[in-house]
């Protein structure tokens, strides 16, 4: 059983309460409306009852949640998941594969023992872009102003700016954890983001898979109705990947409401100490 279970969503029953008695300090608050509510499959089905309402234009203002669990690509991208299946078999250059092969994940096609997992994640670096998307997407609020959008994250509490005032991309940018945001609407219902200067330290999703500093991460955002968007993200790197490919194909996002309660998520430092004294190294321990 892989740490990230325990940080990404706080259920591991197959540790004892007193192992996990931290973690779930922090991730039991008092209960709130929200996705990981018991009631949400409920929820679900009376929002679908109600007439749907049309969208309103080049509007993405609100939270979006995916809900049910559907944004959490456990074993990597969910239309490219690392399962063995020659249909999500990457186009790797030589290279890519090479440094695919580099990176010990938890999960996937090339699952190590929590003790030689060297995702950057677990060392609580940030997700970073577009794994912020294709990993933890749960609650996102989406702010617009006059001359960008403000994206805030649930997973990890982090936010992002995607400029909108007709500026270019940085021909040469300084590497960021969660790179370089420009975007525009296509038309009155599709909003479509180009991002470049990704940090190569990140991976892009939770089955290991890299990118090199030429990554350009495509997002489009569209919106059906009131309640409802669709997100497709497309990855562009020449030298890791032979050709671009979809790593979300329109996961519906669903509107919620004003009050709706967005929880914490935070990466501990001490939850990791306590998890890597309790778990991993008596794992990597010979006995």
């Amino acid at each position: 059983m892989q740490r990230w279970l325990i940080f990404a969503t706080g259920a591991m029953g197959v540790l004892s309460a007193s192992l996990l008695l931290p973690i779930l300090r922090a991730q039991n608050a008092p209960s709130v409306w929200n996705s990981d509510s018991p009631n949400w499959t409920q929820a679900q089905d009376e929002a679908a009852k109600k007439q749907k309402s049309p969208a309103p234009r080049r509007d993405l203002t609100g939270t979006w949640d995916v809900g049910g669990g559907a944004g959490i690509g456990v074993f990597g991208a969910k239309s490219m998941p690392s399962d063995g299946k020659p249909e999500h078999e990457l186009p790797f250059t030589a290279s890519g594969r090479e440094k695919f092969l580099a990176n010990k994940p938890g999960w996937g096609t090339t699952e190590v023992a929590a003790a030689f997992v060297n995702d950057p994640v677990d060392r609580c670096d940030p997700a970073g872009l577009p794994r912020a998307d294709l990993f933890e997407l749960r609650a996102t609020q989406m702010i617009q102003m006059p001359k960008k959008v403000l994206v805030l994250y649930e997973f990890q509490q982090v936010w992002r700016t995607i400029w909108t005032d007709g500026r270019e991309l940085p021909k040469d940018p300084e590497p960021r954890w969660y790179g370089y945001s420009v975007g525009k609407w296509e038309d009155d219902y599709t909003f479509v983001v180009q991002s470049n200067g990704m940090d190569e330290r990140t991976w892009l999703d939770n089955g290991g898979r890299p990118h090199s500093s030429d990554l350009r991460v495509e997002e489009r955002f569209h919106r059906l109705d009131r309640d409802t968007m669709e997100l497709t993200v497309t990855i562009n790197d020449p030298q890791i990947y032979t050709k671009p490919w979809v790593a979300l194909d329109q996961i519906p996002l669903h509107l919620r409401s004003d009050e709706f309660d967005v929880r914490e998520m935070i990466c501990s430092p001490t939850e990791t100490e306590e998890y890597n004294k309790t778990v991993t190294n008596p794992v990597a321990t010979p006995r």
